[in-house]
């Protein structure tokens, strides 16, 4: 036997060999907890954008309770329904700690304000879902007021440029509880921010910045352990669309809804929620700088008109 072939045996000898465990195999290397066990035991969670009784703030608000978060900031501008959401989170998960903020995503001070209470009442920021947004005017492009698209674009754009500016640095905090420098920036975006033809020009103008500040922060970032990324729906029953599910339903064409992705649906909150609260979880630890389409498969081609091919 050659030299050459002697070396390759012995190297397959030592890797079925009995490891210390007594496994013949090397254990697999894992970074996250057990997948059956909740996904974010012991963190700290901020949310933007919680206040709708249809959103998707509200939703991952319940996810992240249920799967052991330590505690949940839910915040709006309008908090007209944010005390009637901690009540009915504390019936379901008591163990979680929740707290109600009534301030605009894009305000520099209250955004530092929040991320200080949460260092100053548990010592760490784990996950910031930089949510608020608006559809802004729906018009065409020659239409709207330059004061309007801006106002779009504030909300939005700036509302995500200043959670990750005052996020991250709070998520390289650690203490004896969190040993490492972790986080996760979630960005509500939308796939008008990936594809043309999804909304209005100053909506999807700040929905693809809001894409590009997610690839760009990413590397910003780099050797932070800090993770960002664009989450990005397609049609989904919120606050914001009702108007376009509840005529639907008025005129018997709910199936009409969505009916150019592959699912011929529109969606609804909680299967963005599930998506937020796994980007926020470790399960996503090697997730970043990403914009996860969330739309029915809507993004994966081109449109076209059913029945309209041949």
């Amino acid at each position: 036997m050659s030299e050459s072939a002697k070396n390759r045996v012995q190297a397959l000898a030592k890797q079925l060999a009995p490891s210390p465990s007594g496994s013949s195999i090397p254990p697999i290397i894992k970074v996250a907890g057990d997948s059956d066990k909740p996904r974010v035991p012991g963190k700290v969670v901020i949310i933007t954008g919680a206040n709708s009784i249809l959103g998707i703030g509200r939703a991952s608000a319940h996810q992240f309770a249920q799967n052991s978060a330590k505690a949940v900031y839910i915040c709006d501008y309008d908090d007209s329904n944010l005390e009637a959401h901690k009540r009915e989170i504390n019936a379901s998960w008591p163990q979680v700690e929740v707290h109600t903020r009534k301030f605009d995503a894009a305000d520099e001070k209250a955004v530092k304000e929040v991320i200080a209470d949460a260092l100053q009442r548990y010592g760490r920021l784990d996950v910031f879902f930089a949510n608020a947004g608006t559809i802004g005017p729906a018009a065409l492009f020659n239409e709207v007021e330059a004061d309007d698209f801006m106002e779009t674009m504030r909300i939005n754009s700036l509302g995500v440029f200043l959670a990750a500016k005052h996020a991250a640095p709070a998520m390289q905090k650690t203490s004896p509880a969190k040993p490492t420098p972790s986080g996760s920036i979630i960005a509500t975006a939308s796939v008008a921010g990936l594809r043309s033809n999804a909304g209005p020009t100053p909506y999807s103008a700040s929905k693809a910045t809001v894409v590009n500040m997610a690839q760009t922060i990413a590397f910003q970032l780099a050797g932070t352990g800090v993770r960002i990324n664009a989450l990005c729906p397609g049609l989904i029953e919120t606050g914001m669309t009702s108007t376009v599910f509840e005529a639907a339903r008025a005129r018997g064409t709910t199936k009409k809804i969505g009916q150019l992705n592959p699912l011929r649906r529109g969606g609804h909150a909680d299967e963005i929620a599930r998506v937020a609260l796994f980007l926020g979880s470790d399960e996503a630890s090697y997730v970043n700088g990403q914009a996860w389409a969330v739309d029915g498969g809507l993004s994966a081609g081109h449109p076209f008109v059913p029945g309209k091919l041949a």
